[in-house]
């Protein structure tokens, strides 16, 4: 591997960072199509970045401003260095993670073949692709699937809850660890009453499991999902269909738990069983039930906070990775004690 960038002192102002990158050919992915990284390093950091042949100089009227561009650019190198591509995601995941928690090693029982390097590295290798966490959240919510049996993550849309979760089962069921995957929601609608619905049963519930479908399709070949699901390794159902039930051997995902009754909520985690894993995932500020009906990811969190074995992540607003209009929207109603 060529020798890492290393950053020279600043000037004596504070406000400018040099940084010299030794392999030319990672220069023009690093600077992106017509500039388009360099770009949005400056546009998220209100810096300004100079480049002349294999040196940056990154200059800015905030110290820290500048140190965080200068991590990210050269968080962006390395990742170059090991294979990888850079793409926008990866650039504001750079701007978020930097290169915090480089000289740590993972913790005991961090699951290996989830750090292939440096604890920083944390990533989740599947079928069709690799997932990384991109945010500090996202990364501690990660370790937790990992090293725990039970965890919760909370918090709004678009922040990877439900994505995360599903390609931790999917590295699990891959690895041989668990032998099936079972995901489940309450079949909720979303503010609507949408009547009669036809067709057998699992035409009436395909369209509340569609963004579980979607989630798997990330990570497997949509026939190898197919015929999975028709061995019942890989099983997808209503809440309401998980009564009575033992999951053992299993990865377990409950999405959308805002919308489980206090009732649901303790049948769903009594079904855990030997060897299984179990993911809970929801939105507290999306609570589709009727007026007056507690929901049940509100209680199990007041209850079952610091009960050993359970972990919780909380997102905000920052932590979304879709569009950066969502997190924008997302604050504003945050902001809107109407809302």
């Amino acid at each position: 591997m060529a020798d890492q960038a290393v950053p020279t002192p600043p000037a004596a102002t504070g406000t400018a960072t040099v940084l010299s990158f030794p392999d030319n050919m990672l220069l023009i992915e690093l600077i992106g199509p017509h500039g388009f990284n360099l770009a949005k390093v400056e546009q998220l950091l209100g810096v300004t970045i100079h480049h002349r042949g294999n040196e940056f100089t990154v200059e800015g009227t905030d110290e820290d401003d500048v140190r965080r561009a200068a991590e990210a650019l050269t968080a962006l190198y390395e990742r170059l260095e090991q294979g990888k591509t850079v793409e926008s995601g990866d650039v504001d995941a750079a701007i978020r993670l930097g290169r915090s928690g480089s000289d740590t090693q993972p913790e005991p029982g961090d699951q290996v073949e989830m750090f292939p390097g440096e604890a920083e590295h944390i990533e989740i290798r599947t079928r069709k692709k690799v997932v990384e966490p991109r945010t500090p959240a996202q990364r501690a919510y990660v370790a937790q699937l990992f090293e725990h049996e039970l965890v919760f993550g909370l918090g709004p849309a678009g922040t990877g809850k439900t994505y995360l979760a599903v390609a931790a089962a999917m590295h699990y069921f891959l690895n041989g660890e668990v032998d099936r995957i079972i995901l489940s929601r309450p079949a909720v609608e979303a503010g609507e009453r949408l009547g009669f619905l036809p067709g057998d049963m699992k035409e009436k519930v395909d369209p509340y499991m569609q963004p579980l479908y979607d989630a798997l399709n990330d990570f497997l070949p949509g026939k190898q999902v197919a015929k999975l699901m028709e061995d019942k390794r890989i099983e997808i159902a209503p809440l309401a269909f998980m009564r009575g039930r033992t999951l053992s051997n299993s990865f377990v995902i409950l999405d959308e738990a805002q919308n489980a009754t206090t009732m649901q909520m303790k049948m769903f985690l009594t079904r855990l069983g030997e060897n299984s894993r179990m993911a809970i995932t929801g939105d507290m500020s999306q609570i589709d039930l009727p007026r007056g009906v507690t929901s049940g990811l509100v209680e199990a969190e007041r209850v079952l906070r610091g009960v050993k074995g359970i972990a919780f992540t909380r997102f905000t607003a920052t932590d979304v990775v879709r569009h950066k209009l969502v997190q924008r929207i997302i604050e504003a109603y945050d902001r809107d004690p109407a809302a």
